[in-house]
């Protein structure tokens, strides 16, 4: 039977090792350029977002409205 010591310091090992790699695989370079965003420009996307969000809701609405008035719904 295992020892349960040992066997959480394998697993131990086995998440650091793979922490190691992160910076190195495919998405390295995205995440070592990755930055966090200036106010202004989180504000710009939070905004176009808002406005894209309320434009499909609108336009399902309007696609509700009509079925239910030709009353196919």
């Amino acid at each position: 039977m295992v020892d349960i010591v040992e066997e959480s310091w394998n697993i131990q090992r086995r998440i650091e090792s793979r922490a190691k790699n992160m910076g190195k695989g495919k998405y390295g370079r995205v995440l070592k350029m990755a930055r966090k965003p200036e106010t202004e420009e989180y504000i710009k996307v939070l905004q176009i977002t808002s406005l894209g969000l309320f434009l499909m809701g609108g336009l399902g609405f309007l696609i509700y409205l009509i079925w239910h008035t030709m009353g196919w719904l």
